[in-house]
């Protein structure tokens, strides 16, 4: 990995009153329009946002490493992770598709600068950001295509976001002993502990709201899943961007840094969720 010097990185999001009002904010804006589209929009509309929300996660990946040197094939991880989200909402497609996408990168090894040197850690950080991002983020499509499918991508909103909301609250007015100094030292495990409980409790308070088809049992499950999971894939972001020696993905959404900032734990979440919901037999009690 290439030494990060001499390179501007962008600035951390503000912290204090001023990080959590702009969070406020975005979360006030953003949050609506998102549930609008899954509640009241059409399968293709919510496909299509995914689509473009994996777009913007893919370059903000893709980026990081170009600033710190590496380099990657941005136009082919952008191209490519559009197709591989997109393959999700067309029958029989994902592999085959996912596959070409892989060869193509693979190939972009070919065509370098006259006498350079082959470089591989490029691809392979361009084809990691495909998978990491577009592949993980595709099965939120399959997700809402599963038999109350609004209610399970409601669910995984709900349990996740409130879990984070729990884990930075509870961890900057009482957090003291950290949770991975290394990976992100703001982390603790006052946090870990809130985001998980109140991951459970959220998923409780769903389950009676607006998804009584699945068994409190089961939603206590979910819950402490996605509590868990979630904030694996948190720390997975915080040592990628540790590697390159940046604070944020990007600088896109106020508050909260870029969107793989803000996508970081469901693009874990969300496959763990599809895969229990559509065969660890979810449903009823």
């Amino acid at each position: 990995m290439a030494e990060v010097r001499g390179v501007p990185l962008p600035a951390p999001i503000e912290a204090g009153f001023g990080g959590l009002l702009k969070r406020t904010i975005s979360t006030l804006v953003l949050l609506p329009i998102f549930l609008a589209i899954v509640i009241a929009g059409p399968a293709w509309l919510f496909a299509a946002t995914l689509i473009l929300v994996g777009a913007a996660g893919q370059w903000e990946f893709t980026g990081m490493f170009a600033r710190a040197g590496i380099r990657p094939r941005r136009l082919v991880g952008l191209v490519g992770g559009v197709l591989v989200t997109a393959s999700f909402a067309l029958p029989l497609a994902e592999p085959a598709l996912l596959t070409l996408v892989l060869l193509a990168v693979l190939a972009s090894a070919v065509w370098r600068v006259r006498g350079a040197p082959v470089a591989w850690e490029p691809v392979a950080i361009t084809a990691l950001g495909v998978l990491y991002v577009n592949w993980l983020l595709g099965h939120g499509v399959w997700l809402r295509d599963l038999e109350a499918g609004k209610e399970w991508v409601l669910l995984l909103l709900w349990v996740t976001w409130l879990g984070e909301s729990a884990a930075y609250l509870v961890g900057r007015t009482i957090g003291r002993h950290p949770l991975a100094p290394i990976l992100s030292p703001r982390k603790t495990l006052e946090g870990a502990g809130a985001q998980l409980a109140v991951s459970i409790a959220a998923a409780l308070v769903a389950q009676a709201w607006f998804f009584p088809a699945l068994s409190p049992g089961h939603a206590m499950v979910v819950g402490g899943v996605l509590g868990v999971v979630g904030q694996i894939g948190d720390l997975v972001e915080s040592a990628l961007k540790r590697s390159v020696g940046t604070k944020d993905a990007g600088r896109l959404i106020p508050g909260h840094g870029g969107v793989l900032d803000r996508i970081d734990s469901l693009l874990f979440n969300t496959p763990v969720l599809f895969y229990c919901a559509a065969h660890g037999r979810m449903l009823g009690s």
